[in-house]
């Protein structure tokens, strides 16, 4: 195993710094890198992922490679252009939105954050007339934030039609089911989709029973595995874009099995371009707007220059080695078991 440390180009989820525990099985390297905030019972879900990764194979893939988004973080207005530029080939862009509160109350959504997000939207339509747009807010707004500011999107000319949802708006997957349900009452012509509430939920498909989303967002650490998020797509039964965790380049091998295994829809999976330097190389980025789908075997003088050092190294065996009883406990006490594929529940005992 090995613990790397990645800086990354702009700021992401708050962070600036990207690490990741990179493990080597008799299958290949997988990746075991849950942020810094996750508690053990969350995080042990995605030492399940690492674990399939690491020990089995992944499904066969549907074609030999993936279409891809550009992400965009929450950059000033006139960093657009040069965020965008280190994606190659991308048709469409995932802009992150709320990120600095939009607009700081808990249920007022006209202050200076939305503004920011309208400008962030108003320069990537500017810099790419014809890329198609999704919005992500990561569940930061209220319900009445939400309403505000899906409103206001909606009035930009032409948005509508170019916008292919917007991402966890609110948190509750009830508050969802609402937003969605007024977002049609008042004809605005946007698609909500679910990411927190599948990959955060005791029991992802409540998305689906409450119909709280057009779409859904899957990645393939956060839900245990390839096999088993293809599983939550399949009884879902609603249309699914593979997104990933921001992980290296071994962790988005992954994640491109897992696009590669669905219906083509362009994969939210181009965040390499969001680090200065990666594990591989080269590094698994898209050209032409498609990421290749394959194993990724990691670069040995680049995991030395990228190494985490001692106390960060230690500090990632420490949360391995809890994630590994929590997750066999809830192997034993039959919590957690495959949907499909290989065994990783095997694996744990």
């Amino acid at each position: 195993m090995c613990a790397v440390s990645l800086p990354m180009v702009a700021r992401f989820r708050g962070i600036t710094v990207r690490e990741a525990l990179l493990l080597r099985g008799p299958a290949g390297w997988a990746e075991f890198s849950p942020f810094a905030e996750y508690a053990v019972p969350e995080a042990s879900t995605w030492l399940a992922a690492a674990i399939e990764a690491a020990t089995g194979p992944f499904p066969p893939p549907r074609r030999p490679a993936v279409a891809v988004n550009a992400t965009l973080p929450a950059v000033p207005a006139e960093r657009v252009a040069e965020v965008l530029a280190r994606y190659d080939g991308a048709h469409c862009v995932k802009i992150k939105i709320a990120d600095t509160g939009a607009a700081g109350g808990a249920d007022d959504a006209g202050g200076a954050g939305l503004e920011e997000d309208l400008a962030r939207i108003a320069a990537v339509r500017a810099a790419a007339p014809g890329m198609r747009v999704r919005l992500d807010a990561n569940g930061r707004y209220g319900p009445a934030q939400a309403r505000t500011a899906l409103a206001r999107f909606a009035r930009l000319p032409g948005f509508a039609e170019a916008c292919d949802y917007i991402e966890q708006p609110v948190m509750d997957v009830r508050e969802l089911a609402d937003l969605r349900a007024w977002a049609q009452a008042e004809r605005l012509g946007l698609r909500i989709a679910a990411d927190e509430s599948i990959r955060k939920a005791e029991d992802p498909l409540t998305v689906a029973r409450l119909g709280a989303a057009d779409h859904i967002i899957v990645k393939a650490q956060p839900l245990g595995g390839v096999h088993r998020a293809l599983s939550i797509v399949e009884q879902a039964g609603l249309p699914a874009t593979v997104s990933s965790a921001l992980e290296t380049s071994v962790g988005l091998a992954a994640g491109a099995a897992l696009a590669a295994s669905l219906p083509p829809v362009a994969a939210g999976l181009g965040t390499s371009a969001l680090f200065e330097r990666d594990v591989a190389q080269p590094p698994l980025r898209a050209v032409g707007g498609e990421l290749p789908v394959g194993r990724v075997e990691p670069d040995a003088k680049l995991l030395a220059e990228l190494d985490a050092g001692p106390v960060r190294t230690a500090w990632w065996v420490r949360r391995l080695e809890a994630c590994w009883e929590h997750l066999r406990g809830r192997v034993e006490r039959g919590e957690f078991a495959d949907h499909s594929g290989p065994g990783t529940s095997r694996a744990v005992r």
